[in-house]
């Protein structure tokens, strides 16, 4: 196949080095984004005076037609191309005779794969945000369904003090909120079309690139041309949010995984996002959040691999920039597949009501507050504290909960109890009590649920 760039050399290309530059087995799946690009540029040419109507017409009639026919799996790119770019341009020479090659006028394959990365960003970046606005639902049908679903708090993976599963889950909900802010904050920021910007010092050709900019759905032209060919910030900052999602997915995953253990049984994962041993018959195996675990670091990966490649990179454009697409597709796919799998297993998933709430008893959740009602009737919190937790001591000893406690018992540590304690150590009273913004007291969470629901009716980022 005959190089885009093959006029200068007498000789050809080493085979085995051809093989290791070119980029089609993997920015192929940018076809759409470089038949777009090209079609707006077409049209823009020829508004500036510099392709012919009849030009115009029969290069975008061809573009649409090439589109159509990958789209439909009609033509696919083989490995003697180099790239997307020289695969589209070839393929319009074959079709239409020298007007394809007219198309390159006044853009390098610089600004064009610049263009095409922002326009597969962009796009993927409002699927992604209807994908985690899609897992916000699943969330917030749990947060209204379980308020009064009551499990321990933890610290240090330690039981600590009682709140409910749907205070629980609002701070996934918070945690995944703030990523689709992330998400529409770079969208903003990536929002700036290249095409224009030549190989790094735009053109002699009256290009009109607020023409082309508007033409697809971009705010603006970018404002330098040799930033505009070597800028990938945006792909660090979208694999970079990215990562931060897997993070929050990891850590809810972890929670699952270690609540769907025997030991805690708290929840029941679906068959349906379960897998079994191939020689213990009694398994049932949370592989879907483990995978998703494990995930977490391959993304990871590539965040660091995108932010190694660009460190050292002097200006303009430079080949390592290659290296960009492997890792902001993997990235993408990645993410995006493991959102998907979250929300799914996370709508059907099942949670032991009773031994969540038996969980707080036995975990001696309650002590903070029997150590307050103490200190209401005058002790110093610093007694309060250590009388506590002599009884805590006690209870271990003798296999019982706070709540259990006879008031003999009770009297046997402090003078200061009597019979109001079973109301101050009641599971749910200590729950209620802790209505200040953000607790999961039911007024506070009845507020919380207010602002939860006027997130949800911003609904997903509108784009091109």
């Amino acid at each position: 196949m005959e190089k885009l760039w093959g006029g200068r050399f007498e000789g050809s290309l080493d085979e085995e080095a051809a093989s290791f530059q070119d980029s089609i087995g993997f920015d192929k799946r940018l076809f759409r984004e470089d038949i777009e690009g090209s079609i707006a540029h077409a049209g823009m040419l020829c508004k500036c005076g510099i392709l012919k109507e009849e030009e115009r017409d029969l290069l975008i009639g061809a573009l649409k037609e090439l589109l159509s026919d990958m789209e439909q799996g009609r033509t696919e790119p083989d490995d003697s191309y180099e790239d997307i770019h020289s695969f589209v341009e070839s393929t319009l020479v074959k079709r239409i005779g020298d007007a394809g090659k007219k198309l390159h006028t006044g853009r390098s394959r610089n600004d064009q794969v610049a263009l095409d990365m922002r326009m597969y960003v962009r796009r993927r970046a409002l699927e992604l945000d209807s994908a985690l606005f899609s897992l916000e639902e699943v969330l917030a049908r749990l947060i209204r369904e379980n308020k009064d679903t009551y499990m321990p708090g933890f610290t240090h993976l330690q039981k600590a003090q009682p709140v409910t599963l749907s205070h629980h889950m609002a701070a996934y909900f918070e945690m995944f909120h703030r990523d689709r802010l992330r998400i529409r904050d770079l969208y903003v920021r990536l929002n700036e079309c290249p095409l224009g910007a030549g190989a790094l010092a735009g053109t002699t050709y009256p290009l009109d690139r607020q023409l082309t900019s508007d033409e697809l759905g971009f705010d603006r032209p970018t404002a330098n041309s040799m930033d505009s060919v070597s800028d990938r910030d945006y792909v660090i900052e979208y694999i970079s949010a990215l990562s931060i999602i897997m993070m929050h997915l990891s850590r809810s995953c972890e929670e699952i995984i270690i609540w769907n253990s025997n030991e805690y049984s708290f929840v029941t994962v679906s068959d349906g996002f379960s897998t079994g041993s191939s020689i213990m018959p009694q398994k049932k195996n949370p592989d879907i959040a483990e995978l998703i675990r494990g995930k977490t670091g391959r993304v990871y990966g590539d965040l660091i691999s995108m932010l190694t490649t660009m460190k050292g990179l002097p200006l303009a454009y430079d080949k390592d920039m290659q290296e960009d697409k492997e890792a902001l597709f993997d990235a993408d796919d990645t993410a995006y597949s493991c959102v998907r799998m979250y929300a799914g297993m996370m709508d059907s998933i099942s949670f032991d009501r009773d031994r969540m709430r038996k969980s707080c008893e036995m975990g001696f959740t309650n002590a903070t507050d029997a150590a307050d009602y103490l200190v209401n009737k005058g002790m110093p919190f610093r007694d309060a504290h250590k009388v506590i937790g002599e009884i805590v001591r006690y209870c271990i000893e003798n296999a019982k909960a706070l709540s259990g406690l006879t008031m003999e018992e009770w009297k046997g540590f402090s003078d200061l109890f009597s019979d109001d304690i079973y109301d101050c150590v009641s599971i749910e009273n200590c729950v209620r009590r802790r209505n200040t913004g953000g607790a999961p007291g039911e007024e506070a969470m009845e507020r919380y649920i207010i602002s939860m629901e006027e997130k949800l009716k911003e609904g997903r980022i509108s784009g091109h």
